[in-house]
């Protein structure tokens, strides 16, 4: 059967859903934020397979792969194997999540985005919160606390990463930055620090306040989830 002929038989099977419920239509009238994940999923799918509408698809991969974030984790050879998706879904998904991460960068450098906890939380969980291992960064800011840029440092294992002050300092140093936020992500989904983590803030704040430069924060990303040093009092 053609695409196109698929297409058609989708559009009839969910045309006899009420119009609130189909995802197009929902996204239009009441916000992408309202869908879940499975109608956010059937919209880049765009069509289902025989016997299996798109949402219903949508359904099966999630549950499939564990949650939408492992879609976007897994591999090549494994995504195409599953029904309904193949390399040029792989390849589409790929540069909308990187579309998405650029977009966060440009706006992170604009005067006032990073103005908030919430908004500096967003930009770290979609920078870290797909990674399938520890990855440790810092984010670089200026005398105003605009972002300069943000660094990966550092990448270990799924519960682990080595951090070497000096060659933070370095880093820090060769930007110019003014202040700091150390980020680092628990893909373990653990979102408490741990007293490695602890230990290691300590000692970066006492290296880079030799320099004269600020943390203002350490950041752990579990997930879609992040944890403040800064808020629990411990910066």
């Amino acid at each position: 059967m053609s695409i196109s002929r698929i297409e058609d038989k989708e559009k009839g099977m969910l045309q006899s859903w009420p119009q609130a419920e189909r995802p197009r239509e929902k996204l239009l009238q009441q916000g992408a934020d309202t869908l879940s994940d499975a109608e956010l999923l059937a919209i880049f799918l765009r069509t289902g397979v025989k016997g299996t509408n798109v949402v219903e698809l949508a359904r099966q991969l999630i549950n499939e792969f564990g949650s939408i974030a492992a879609i976007y984790q897994a591999d090549e050879h494994s995504f195409c194997q599953r029904n309904g998706l193949g390399q040029a879904k792989y390849v589409q998904l790929q540069a909308t999540l990187e579309m998405a991460k650029r977009c966060l960068k440009e706006q992170a450098k604009t005067s006032d985005y990073l103005s908030s906890s919430v908004q500096t939380k967003h930009y770290v969980v979609t920078e870290l919160g797909l990674e399938p291992y520890e990855v440790f960064g810092v984010l670089l800011l200026n005398n105003q606390h605009q972002v300069i840029s943000f660094k990966r440092l550092f990448q270990g294992t799924l519960d682990a990463a080595a951090v070497y002050p000096r060659v933070v300092v370095e880093q820090v140093l060769k930007a110019r930055a003014a202040a700091v936020i150390l980020v680092h992500n628990h893909p373990t989904g653990v979102l408490e620090p741990s007293l490695a983590d602890v230990a290691i803030t300590e000692q970066l704040v006492k290296a880079l306040r030799l320099i004269d430069v600020r943390v203002l924060d350490h950041l752990i990303v579990a997930g879609n989830r992040c944890y403040s040093f800064a808020e629990h009092g411990q910066i």
